[in-house]
């Protein structure tokens, strides 16, 4: 698979600062996640279209939504479509409740993190602090069942690192 470049309101919500510092504070996950944050959020948008196009709308949004024709799609086969659907969704299913709300707001609707704190009665800092971690969690998953694959280790790169001068 290939990155899917777009600017969105959920991509510009992740924040420069975040991206550039790229620590997840407090947590104690794996620090280079926000590496595929952009990844996972053009999974997320492949997914909400071709689960509309399989007919079935995703479960984050609401009820099943049979349409009577199917349109033309960029995945392969009918088949790798809905396998493709399946494994996505069985991943948002191990999210917890405010996670999926924060994916279906932001990633899959396009609402702003403002708009998203004010419709569940939360701090936008909050928001802002959560829906990274979201990402994050979810980037887990897709990793660990192999619908996303991990960049090459980057220990060489950080081993030779000219910032802090020479030694002896």
């Amino acid at each position: 698979m290939t990155a899917i470049p777009f600017s969105s309101p959920s991509a510009r919500a992740l924040g420069k600062a975040d991206r550039a510092s790229g620590t997840i504070p407090g947590n104690g996950r794996d620090p280079d996640l926000w590496l595929y944050r952009d990844r996972t959020l053009g999974m997320l948008r492949r997914y909400q279209r071709l689960s509309v196009e399989v007919g079935r709308l995703p479960s984050l949004l609401g009820r099943e939504f049979f349409r009577t024709q199917v349109t033309s799609y960029h995945a392969g086969t009918f088949e790798d479509a809905v396998i493709f659907v399946h494994d996505v969704a069985s991943g948002l299913a191990q999210l917890g409740g405010f996670e999926h709300k924060l994916i279906a707001k932001i990633a899959l609707q396009d609402y702003t993190q403002s708009e998203t704190a004010r419709l569940l009665g939360c701090w936008r800092r909050t928001v802002g602090r959560r829906f990274p971690e979201a990402l994050d969690r979810l980037t887990e998953i897709f990793l660990g069942s192999g619908l996303l694959i991990r960049l090459p280790d980057s220990d060489v790169a950080r081993a030779q690192n000219c910032q802090g001068g020479r030694t002896g």
